[in-house]
């Protein structure tokens, strides 16, 4: 099979020909046909994980999928062959990806039903960065009025949980450039954007004198982030900030590490099927153009980069 792997750590993304795996105890075999680049893909393909995972090279790269059940391993009883289904690769160890013609996963995590009404195109832009987004919403939990604060609002995460929040009721204020950007967040449900680019702090305060009830903390400095919060305000983190980090501040913060579950990735399909949740596609490319989308990521995008694969 056709595949997008490195061969060592200092080694650059390459197009393969790999063997084509064979389902083991509960797992499926699924024809990939979409997928979507992510952060995590984009810093194992530079060595940014190294020490930090096992790699067993050559590493395919990519996490999200979409495609169609080929065959079910001994034990495997949830799918079946010709089922749709979409998800993202979890496994402990770098080793298979998506970026592939095929893949085994286990039918437990990370995998679920495509529902009827969503595309696998769009399916295969959903899952890493909308679990994510979905569990960062979720962990802070606003109410309708209360002001959540999305640092990193344009990105794949960032966009999806602009949506989710906003679905939620909240006055949603964005981290955007002005122009392209601000639209972009605009049209997803923010109401406020603010400039990274500038004093963001100064920004917040104009808006929200007393601060802000949530922070959703996907880039920037999370520590000066907690400080625009009120008393009593919840903060979602997910490059590591926690309550240990934040223990001297009056606030809950939670570390957010996204956990692609059955269940949240059915709640993302049901959301896009049914038009509540936009999937922001940015640009698609083929599978032989990874290497190409990776260094389009680099230079900042618009919601997510698609990969079509068949």
């Amino acid at each position: 099979m056709r595949a997008i792997a490195i061969a060592d750590f200092a080694a650059p993304p390459a197009l393969r020909d790999l063997p084509t795996p064979d389902p083991g105890w509960g797992e499926v075999l699924v024809r990939v046909q979409a997928s979507s680049l992510n952060g995590f893909d984009v810093a194992v393909a530079g060595g940014g994980l190294k020490g930090m995972m096992e790699h067993r090279f050559p590493v395919v790269l990519g996490r999200d999928f979409a495609g169609e059940v080929e065959a079910t391993g001994a034990g495997a009883f949830r799918f079946r062959a010709g089922d749709p289904v979409f998800g993202v690769v979890a496994k402990p160890v770098l080793g298979d990806g998506s970026f592939c013609e095929c893949l085994t996963v286990a039918e437990d995590a990370g995998v679920a039903r495509i529902p009827e009404g969503l595309d696998r195109q769009t399916a295969g832009a959903l899952g890493l960065a909308g679990t994510a987004a979905l569990m960062c919403v979720d962990a802070v939990a606003p109410a309708a009025g209360e002001a959540v604060l999305i640092c990193g609002a344009t990105g794949g995460v960032g966009a999806y949980a602009v949506q989710l929040a906003a679905d939620c009721g909240a006055e949603v204020i964005a981290t955007a450039q002005p122009g392209v950007e601000a639209d972009f967040v605009r049209r997803l449900g923010a109401t406020i954007t603010v400039d990274y680019g500038s004093d963001l702090a100064e920004q917040v305060r104009t808006v929200r004198p007393h601060g802000v009830d949530a922070v959703i903390h996907l880039v920037g400095d999370g520590l000066q982030l907690a400080d625009l919060l009120v008393p009593g305000g919840r903060m979602a983190s997910t490059l590591g900030l926690g309550p240990q980090q934040l223990a001297d501040r009056p606030i809950v913060a939670t570390s957010i590490v996204a956990s692609p579950t059955p269940a949240l990735l059915e709640r993302l399909a049901a959301d896009a099927a049914a038009g509540r949740l936009r999937v922001p596609v940015q640009r698609s490319y083929r599978l032989e153009q990874v290497p190409e989308a990776i260094a389009d990521f680099a230079t900042g995008t618009l919601g997510k980069l698609a990969i079509t694969i068949g």
